[in-house]
């Protein structure tokens, strides 16, 4: 019988029932929260030992939780929510609560799932400006430096000083092949591949292209070009036959699933990317923009397909 005067319950233990909810597994929930596997399972045997109740079936897919499993996990974000709040209401106190964010983004694809995270936070931080400012710029971090904007979203980590490089997830980045593309007879593309293909990418300098800057560079593999501002005309232009592409999975899974245009791994491990926030070490104690660096990341794991924790 459950102890009704002792409870094992603490704050770890509500956070990783939510990272298992939200990953959907033990494995991807362990990568998150930067735990083994196994001391992950250890928690979670010891709330099942308190509660004598099993939280969730060990081999449903995807996973499957018991009434007991479903309560603690409501209770999981319901305290999350309290805590959120009481940290916004304490800056609000120190005079924090109010002032400006400008966000420099510095890939094209981030503006769709930047959005959603700048609605979310917009609701806790009434009285923060957001402000999207161009950032096709040959150097976007020094955007900071010359205070025209407080955080600069990038795909690489390169230390510079000053400046504070806050991890937000990595990404799956496939080759996106028409329909009746030679290519997909492959079950991954390597650099020799793209030799004799366009390359439809963004008008960005090689060194903001993953594809370019990890895979093909590397491999003195330099394949004729061709450039499109929006998304979509690149997916049109793959579609068509024109070219090749390689772009985030989260960016165009609708594609995917509607057979529009067809994926294949980048290399046999797959290209992943990072995605990073930057700010100036001052700004990084800021509490609204470590909440919003927070919220980028919450939505992120819970909106997107393809992402994952960065090592």
């Amino acid at each position: 019988m459950i102890k009704q005067d002792a409870t094992i319950l603490e704050l770890r233990h509500l956070q990783t029932l939510r990272a298992i909810a939200e990953a959907g597994n033990l494995s991807k929930a362990a990568q998150r929260l930067f735990l083994s596997q196994s001391a992950l399972s250890h928690q979670i045997k010891l709330l099942e030992e308190h509660y004598e109740m099993e939280l969730f079936g060990r081999k449903s897919q995807p996973l499957r939780w018991s009434a007991a499993g479903q309560r603690l996990v409501s209770l999981a974000y319901e305290i999350d929510g309290l805590l959120r709040d009481a940290e916004r209401d304490i800056a609000a106190v120190k005079g924090g609560a109010a002032g400006e964010l400008r966000i420099a983004v510095e890939c094209h694809s981030c503006f769709d799932w930047l959005m959603p995270s700048m609605d979310a936070f917009r609701e806790r931080w009434r009285d923060v400006e957001q402000d999207l400012v161009s950032s096709f710029h040959a150097d976007p971090v020094g955007l900071l430096a010359e205070n025209q904007a407080d955080l600069v979203l990038v795909s690489s980590h390169k230390k510079r000083a000053g400046m504070v490089f806050h991890p937000l997830f990595c990404y799956e980045m496939p080759a996106l092949l028409s329909q009746q593309h030679p290519l997909l007879s492959k079950r991954f593309l390597q650099a020799i591949d793209f030799a004799d293909q366009t390359l439809i990418t963004y008008p960005v300098p090689d060194e903001r292209l993953d594809l370019v800057r990890e895979v093909l560079k590397p491999a003195a593999v330099d394949p004729p070009r061709r450039t499109a501002q929006l998304t979509i005309a690149i997916l049109q232009l793959v579609a068509s036959r024109r070219g090749i592409a390689a772009l985030p999975r989260w960016a165009v899974q609708n594609y995917l699933d509607s057979g529009y245009v067809i994926a294949r791994p980048i290399t046999q491990r797959g290209l992943r990317c990072n995605l990073y926030a930057v700010t100036t070490r001052s700004a990084a104690a800021t509490a609204y923009i470590r909440d919003f660096i927070q919220t980028m990341k919450d939505v992120s794991f819970s909106r997107l397909e393809g992402v994952h924790p960065i090592d």
